[in-house]
């Protein structure tokens, strides 16, 4: 599951800032993947690096809000499109994109999630 994109889904939703991405990612999530501040503040800057999101406005109270781009609009598209390889991971991918994208418009939601595997 990638953090990256989580947090890509959310600001498609509008622009946060560091701590309403997280509470965001966890109201989401059901608390099921817990993430800290320090690993959104890490992605975040990676995220500006690749040109998928830019710093926004920065409030009275010093909170540099975050803004989703086009091109990252369309890795999240495109992420959540993408049907996912079961596996057995610790933290399953398909229940943390299943459960971000109930919480997203339904024009943004995936057609389809997971791809079946084939029998050898």
């Amino acid at each position: 599951m990638s953090v990256k994109q989580s947090l890509l889904a959310i600001l498609d939703q509008g622009a946060c800032y560091g701590y309403q991405l997280r509470a965001e990612f966890d109201r989401r999530t059901g608390g099921t993947w817990p993430l800290n501040v320090g690993q959104i503040s890490t992605t975040l800057e990676r995220l500006e690096r690749d040109g998928l999101v830019t710093r926004a406005d920065i409030d009275g109270d010093g909170r540099v809000f975050w803004s989703i781009t086009d091109e990252g609009r369309h890795a999240t598209r495109t992420w959540l499109g993408t049907p996912v390889e079961r596996s057995s991971a610790t933290r399953d991918e398909l229940a943390i994109k299943l459960a971000l994208a109930a919480t997203l418009p339904a024009s943004t939601s995936p057609r389809s999630c997971t791809r079946s595997a084939r029998p050898r």
